[in-house]
């Protein structure tokens, strides 16, 4: 159940809301879960509008992207960060209408330690968040 945040300069995205939703989408097929109630209600990506002064490289430039994913440890292995990270930069460039934004758009990913993914006001362990999928796939 991934929490994706993008940061970029305010107006870089036209609609933010559609780009929320491929991401989420994309991160959640990257992770492989099944299409349940429990990771669909639970997957969400957050885009984040920055003044343009608010960012910048040590040259100056402020035209970057930065994409962060919060994903409980474990889940994604070597080939899904390479994929997860190829198609994420994508779908950023795409919504910005700008191909040489791949070039620019930074991804980092990052692990929720075991017990460290709380909703509902609660911590669950990856085996909880898979029990709890379990259940509502009647398994």
């Amino acid at each position: 159940m991934p929490m994706i945040d993008v940061y970029a300069a305010e107006g870089t995205f036209k609609d933010r809301k559609a780009l929320a939703v491929k991401l989420a989408a994309a991160v959640m097929r990257w992770e492989g879960v099944p299409e349940i109630a429990l990771f669909k209600e639970n997957t969400a990506a957050f885009i984040h509008d920055l003044a343009p002064d608010a960012l910048s490289n040590v040259s100056g430039d402020s035209n970057y992207v930065r994409v962060q994913i919060l994903t409980p440890v474990g889940v994604l292995d070597r080939k899904k960060q390479l994929g997860v990270v190829k198609e994420l930069t994508e779908i950023v460039a795409a919504a910005a209408g700008d191909a040489t934004l791949t070039d620019r758009t930074w991804v980092l990913l990052v692990e929720s330690p075991e017990g460290g993914w709380g909703m509902d006001g609660y911590a669950y362990t990856n085996a909880e968040i898979a029990q709890a999928a379990r259940r509502e796939l009647g398994r």
